[in-house]
This record gives C-alpha cells, structure tokens and sequence, in this order.
C-alpha cells in the first residue's frame, strides 16, 4: 500500500517519558497525562481509598505517596483493592479480548464480514464496538478487513502468479475492487508486484545529516526508503528488479524536504511515502506516526492499539522492517522495562532523535 502523508500527532497525549527514567517515575507521568496508551499496561492503585484505576482516569489525581503501581487488576485486588466505578480498569481486557476474537474472526472470514456481525462475535453493541476497535487498533473493522484481504491477494499472487486466481482466492467478487486494492497497497499493479517490482524505476541519493549520510530513495508515487549508512548498492539489494537510478533535478527537492524533515524530528512533515509490506506491518507503522514528537510507547502498548494484545515481538518485527527512517518514527518505541531497545541504525542514533525531540 502507499502511505501518504502521516498523520499529525496529538501534542496533548501521552506524557513525555525519557528511556532511563525509573518505571515507576515513568508509570507516575503516564497517569499525571492521562495516557491512555498506559491502560492495559498497569493499573494504579490508591491505599487511601483502597480502589484500582486506569492511568487515564479522569478522577481527580491522588498524593504520589499514596500510590503503588500493579501489573493488572488480578494483583491490585490481591492487595486488598477494587476496582474504579469511574474508569472500569477491569473492561481494558475485556476490550482486548473481545478485539483480538473480533480480529480473528475477520482474519477466518472468506469475505470482509459486516460490522454487525464483527460486534456481535466480539459481544458488544456495534455502534460501541466501532469505537473500541478503532481507539485500540487505530483502523475501523471494515479498514482491517480490507487489509487482511489485500494481504491475502499478495499471498495468493506471490503463490502462482495468477491474478484472476488471486482475486477469487482473496475473497474479492470484481476485478475493479482488486485492482483498486492492489493500487492502494502495492503502489503498482498486480502483475508488476508478483514480478518482484520489475519495471519499476526507483530514484536515489545521498546526502550528510547531523545523524551521517542518509540514503533517500523514491518511487513517483513517494519515499521507499530512507535510511543510515546505505548507499546505492545496498538500495539494488533491495530491489533487484527494479531500474535504480540517480536522482535527477527534481528529485534534488524531494531530498533537501527530506532532510530538513530529519533534522528536525519533531515538525509534521507533507512527504509523500510508498511503503508496502503485511497488513500487520502496515497498521504497526500507522500507528507509529501517531506517537507524538519526543515521547515513547512501549512495544506491548504498540502492540495493543495495533489490535494485537501480547504481539510485543511481532510489534518489534515490524518496527525492525519500517523502511522509512524517522518519517515513521520506530524510534519512538522503547521496552516496557526501560532503556532504549533497539534500533536498526544503532542506538546512538535513537538516542539522538529522541533529544532532538524534547529540545525542538
């Protein structure tokens, strides 16, 4: 699928959290933000009152002192504590689990199920379940089931090559609608993506930023890859089949955007992108552009507005496979533990991107 511009970021949402910060300092920031990105990953605990919340309870914040911090609701009410009336901690991981059965359910589906129908196996009202789907994973149903039926159209083309066997085998009832998917998610038409990009003409340069030499390469229709450390042999690796070649005049703006978009991390940028990848992938990378400038989320955080309750590993994966540095900040994710976590160009580099950030 080719991404477009990113989506801007929320500068009211999660609390600016450094990678050396004590967990619990860090778990005291998240409930002071109300961070909803936190729910799900603890519960905060309140000894005067002897109640359990979320960290993005809106009630009215209590004495630090008076806090502990416990990994679910089973601990806190093994300590003694009940649940919040208000914020209802417990119905995080009903929510979790009623998305991950509704994802289930539209990833079995031979044909993008109703919303209706979606709801009713998760067991909640739909209107209701639209919402909840769509704050946890960051996609509508209907958008997931789209994505799971283009994944299965690459799978089937990458199988045998047939474009009308992989329409049918996808779960698709016209040509049009595939070609129309195809187009979104593989930036080129069916047959040209089944011959592993052949065709394609893919323009590059190289250029020094305060970060070292930045590979930039483009399709027409955006960025495919951004990268440190790479040049144009690293590039034809990637894309053997395609027609790499130096950019030109006009490609020279796309590069000077690009690295003024790198030099300062934390501005919205209007670059146009041409990623493609899984239809997991391509959700984990939405989600990662609306982490905002100069905070974290942790892997298991990422992976639950994913829609992917306990896929923290696969979330790394996918962080791991972005092909477009800083423009889809995968250096926003940090472990749950602390620390940085890893980066695919060092974390020298992270670390720099993440203080550029906070100074910005």
């Amino acid at each position: 699928m080719s991404m477009s511009t990113m989506p801007p970021t929320d500068a009211s949402s999660p609390a600016r959290i450094a990678p050396e910060m004590p967990i619990d300092d860090a778990r005291w920031r998240a409930v002071l933000a109300r961070d909803r990105s936190a729910d799900g990953d603890f519960v905060t605990g309140v000894l005067t009152t002897g109640i359990y919340c979320r960290p993005s309870c809106a009630a009215r914040h209590p004495a630090r002192g008076n806090v502990r911090f416990f990994a679910d609701g089973a601990a806190a009410r093994a300590a003694g504590l009940r649940a919040c009336k208000r914020c209802r901690p417990d119905d995080q991981a009903r929510d979790e689990a009623a998305i991950a059965k509704a994802i289930a359910f539209v990833e079995e589906a031979e044909e993008p199920p109703s919303l209706e129908a979606v709801a009713a196996v998760a067991g909640y009202a739909p209107h209701h379940f639209h919402r909840v789907f769509k704050r946890a994973t960051g996609v509508t149903p209907a958008a997931y089931a789209r994505a799971v039926r283009a994944k299965r159209a690459e799978a089937a083309l990458a199988d045998d090559g047939d474009v009308t066997a992989a329409l049918y085998a996808a779960g698709y009832a016209a040509p049009s609608r595939f070609y129309a998917d195809a187009k979104d998610r593989f930036g080129m038409n069916p047959r040209t993506w089944r011959d592993g990009g052949r065709g394609e003409t893919i323009r590059y340069a190289v250029a020094p930023t305060r970060y070292g030499d930045m590979l930039l390469a483009a399709t027409v229709r955006g960025i495919c890859r951004l990268a440190f450390g790479e040049d144009g042999d690293d590039l034809r690796g990637r894309f053997p089949n395609a027609e790499i070649l130096a950019g030109d005049g006009e490609f020279a703006d796309l590069l000077a955007r690009a690295v003024a978009a790198v030099e300062a991390p934390s501005r919205p940028h209007d670059l146009p992108l041409d990623m493609r990848g899984t239809a997991f992938q391509q959700a984990v990378w939405e989600q990662l552009a609306r982490i905002p400038p100069g905070e974290t989320l942790s892997y298991a955080a990422l992976a639950a507005r994913t829609g992917k309750p306990g896929a923290a590993r696969a979330v790394g994966a996918a962080c791991g496979a972005n092909p477009v540095a800083v423009l889809v900040p995968c250096h926003r994710v940090t472990p749950r533990s602390g620390g940085l976590g890893g980066y695919a160009y060092g974390p020298a580099i992270k670390r720099a991107l993440l203080e550029r950030e906070r100074v910005d």
